[in-house]
């Protein structure tokens, strides 16, 4: 009743002047008149309540629309970093491998003086008559003796820092560690393989450093 009465009391202070037949309504059914205002003040409600959903609804959708924009974008940043650490080792893979193979074959070039040198040697020793060599000519063994201990030493020297000889009498010829003089027709030999050395030929670490100069089998 206190509700009702205060309902009333509202609606009875306009700030017109009622008409007299309303003024008698209101005085009538004053529960009538509370129940209208309620119902106006209900319909009012759930105008508001529509248009603060409204306004909620369309902020959910910007900020759905911000997120996915973020997450596209936090996908690129991912994507170019994942793609600058894969450059990055690539870089630092192929930096470590240059350097592996400068330390392998820096001496690439000192290593071809000295096979000129090895050369000389071996055809020092090739040019010494075999005959010659004997106790009554202690002088040409003792210059023969020390050629070959030379020559020895070298070869180790070479094995030592990977480089290896190339003799290939009765092998295949091969292009890549061989280089062919002349072809050359040769009974019970197989065409292909190789019958004469020339000049013997070098590997470093399993690169070939100097081919060597041979004579191949042909049919």
């Amino acid at each position: 009743m206190a509700a009702v009465a205060q309902c009333v009391r509202g609606a009875l202070r306009p700030r017109l002047p009622l008409h007299p037949l309303l003024s008698a309504a209101l005085r009538t059914s004053p529960r009538l008149l509370c129940a209208a205002t309620q119902q106006k003040n209900t319909g009012q409600n759930l105008e508001e309540d529509q248009s603060q959903k409204a306004e909620s609804s369309s902020a959910e959708k910007l900020l759905a629309e911000e997120k996915a924009k973020l997450e596209e974008q936090l996908k690129e940043v991912t994507d170019k970093y994942k793609r600058a650490l894969a450059d990055a080792e690539n870089v630092r893979q192929r930096s470590q491998k240059l350097v592996e193979e400068a330390k392998l074959y820096g001496i690439q070039s000192f290593c071809k003086d000295l096979l000129e040198v090895a050369d000389i040697l071996e055809k020092a020793t090739e040019s010494v008559p075999k005959e010659e060599i004997k106790d009554d000519n202690p002088h040409l063994k003792s210059l023969y003796e020390g050629l070959v201990m030379t020559e020895v030493q070298i070869q180790k020297v070479f094995k030592k820092h990977g480089l290896l000889r190339l003799n290939p009498v009765g092998a295949k010829f091969d292009p890549y560690e061989h280089e062919a003089l002349f072809h050359t027709p040769m009974e019970g030999q197989e065409p292909g393989t190789i019958a004469l050395v020339s000049k013997i030929g070098y590997k470093l670490h399993g690169r070939t450093l100097r081919p060597a100069l041979v004579g191949v089998v042909k049919d």
